[in-house]
């Protein structure tokens, strides 16, 4: 078991808070690359619980490669997010040190929120732990799948998860890894759980 980071913005961290995020999808960068490379697309299979990826090396030749991916079952995950130090903190008026965009109030004023790739571990509030993790096409995401990341709020689980998958991707990614190029994706479960005992110790 391992503890890990994960990003998330404030709309898929506010889903979460709400229970209505339990999945997240994540690209396999790695095979995309490579299929790019060698102009293929192979499906990726799974072998004794690992994945793996016959990787064209030559004209007529491959090697299988183990595809890893970011997170594996029974790891702990702590969500960042934009948040920023709490200004009222400093003056002893409040207990909490952070403040998060996703459930600010505006308490505080005005805030220049940090963006979460800068968001510290004693910052987290939100920890999941990992339950199953699995390789399939973006677009075969089921509607139950849909509603699992957030998106049960659209009438059509397409739609409604393209939307949600395409504003997470920059532009200049969209070809490679937007809705329409359907890329292989990391499907994670997770469920809420509590801080672990050792990083409230740190």
């Amino acid at each position: 078991m391992s503890i890990k980071s994960i990003l998330f913005n404030t709309g898929e961290v506010q889903a979460t808070l709400d229970g209505r995020k339990t999945v997240t999808r994540r690209v396999l960068a790695e095979k995309v690359m490579l299929d790019k490379k060698w102009g293929l697309d192979r499906e990726p299979y799974l072998r004794n619980g690992k994945w793996y990826y016959d990787e064209q090396t030559a004209v007529d030749d491959s090697r299988t490669i183990e595809l890893k991916p970011p997170y594996q079952p029974e790891d702990t995950i702590y969500i960042r997010e934009t948040w920023n130090q709490n200004p009222l903190n400093e003056y002893g008026n409040e207990s909490e040190r952070y403040i998060y965009k996703a459930t600010y109030d505006g308490h505080a004023g005005e805030v220049g929120w940090h963006p979460s790739i800068h968001m510290p571990k004693e910052a987290a509030r939100i920890w999941l732990k990992v339950t199953s993790v699995r390789v399939e096409r973006l677009q075969d995401i089921t509607r139950e799948q849909a509603e699992r990341e957030g998106a049960c709020d659209y009438t059509s689980t397409a739609d409604g998860f393209a939307d949600i998958w395409d504003s997470t991707v920059k532009k200049s990614d969209a070809e490679q890894y937007g809705w329409c190029a359907n890329p292989w994706v990391w499907a994670i479960s997770f469920e809420r759980c509590e801080k672990p005992e050792e990083v409230s110790h740190e």
